[in-house]
């Protein structure tokens, strides 16, 4: 995923289909620079992660 699209599904209100690795999972945050995104499970909140923004997919 590029990181304009992760950092407008990051921003809007609505909640977009978003995989990483097969699971659904919400974007917290964007780092453009790094080229990863903050994010997390949407079955497991408290498990944050750091991941390349590569490994995002939208359905």
């Amino acid at each position: 995923m590029n990181a304009q699209r992760a950092q407008e599904i990051a921003a809007s209100p609505i909640l977009a289909e978003v995989f990483c690795d097969g699971i659904p999972i919400y974007i917290q945050h964007v780092d453009e620079n790094k080229g990863r995104a903050r994010i997390y499970p949407l079955n497991d909140p408290e498990n944050e992660q750091e991941v390349s923004l590569g490994n995002l997919i939208e359905q």
